[in-house]
């Protein structure tokens, strides 16, 4: 949507005076019965038709006297002299978004991306920027381009990826240095989308896999080690404590029961015959505490 609109010269209210002085002319030569009343009420009439102008609440527009500034008005109504007067398109102070693309531009580590992002931005003084700048909405969308590219050129592909706000920061300072002084400001740049090549793509993901997959390798290992590690320990605990692998081993085959959800009989033998540590169990206790 544009910034700048283009209103008809005839505004509602003129329009309403027009119908009215038209009307009074028609009765007044009806009264008299001449004509002159109605070319005097016309007259009336069409000066009040191009002389009420109406500007919305958000819209400001410079009166022009013979080519010379002469102010600002709106919102409301407001009257001009009729040929003498000119009056700007209507400019809109509200906040207003743009779009600006980068295609195919090369980051600081030659890397061919596209960057899309969007900018926020308001007219804060309508005088400057109708005065100033012959169309500020196409001078904004250039510059929020220029600078988009000259950023990409800046920073490699990675904080291109990683950084968006911070470049979107960087983009705002730029481009409010440039449009200030046109009596507008950038409120903000976000940064929606960074596109590479789909072959580059392709590679930065196998490189992403592989990387996962040595990490994972590394995590195994040393899962590895920590549960050797613990064996170890375990098997000096045993060979201290001949009945707790007893236990242990009459626990595992608990569990392993437990688990088959079944009844399984066992014979009383079962666990010396496993050599699982119980005959050495058994021999401990037969010693007795003063062996």
């Amino acid at each position: 949507m544009k910034i700048e609109q283009i209103k008809s010269p005839i505004s509602p209210v003129g329009a309403v005076l027009f119908a009215v002085s038209m009307i009074l002319g028609a009765m007044s030569a009806a009264a008299v019965k001449a004509s002159w009343p109605v070319v005097i009420f016309g007259l009336i009439g069409l000066y009040l038709l191009f002389a009420a102008r109406i500007a919305d609440q958000w819209e400001r527009m410079a009166l022009l006297r013979l080519g010379r500034f002469k102010g600002m008005r709106g919102p409301g109504l407001f009257w001009i002299i009729p040929i003498v007067d000119s009056v700007s398109s209507a400019v809109d102070q509200r906040v207003r978004v743009g779009n600006v693309k980068a295609e195919s531009t090369l980051t600081k580590d030659t890397v061919p991306v596209s960057v899309d992002a969007v900018y926020f931005w308001i007219v804060w003084n309508a005088e400057k920027a109708i005065l100033e700048v012959e169309n500020f909405e196409d001078a904004i969308a250039m510059a929020a381009q220029t600078a988009l590219r000259e950023s990409i050129g800046r920073h490699e592909l990675a904080q291109m990826i990683t950084q968006r706000e911070s470049i979107g920061v960087e983009l705002q300072r730029v481009l409010d240095e440039k449009t200030n002084p046109w009596g507008i400001t950038v409120q903000s740049v976000e940064v929606r989308d960074v596109q590479i090549p789909q072959a580059l793509e392709d590679a930065m993901s196998r490189e992403a896999q592989a990387e996962r997959e040595r990490r994972a390798r590394i995590i195994f290992g040393q899962a590895e080690t920590e549960a050797a590690e613990k064996f170890v320990a375990a098997s000096m605990f045993y060979e201290q404590h001949p009945m707790a692998l007893h236990l242990r081993a009459m626990n595992m085959l608990y569990e392993a029961m437990k688990e088959k959800g079944s009844m399984v009989i066992v014979p009383s033998t079962a666990v010396e015959s496993m050599g699982l540590g119980g005959q050495i169990a058994m021999a401990n206790m037969n010693r007795g505490p003063n062996a």
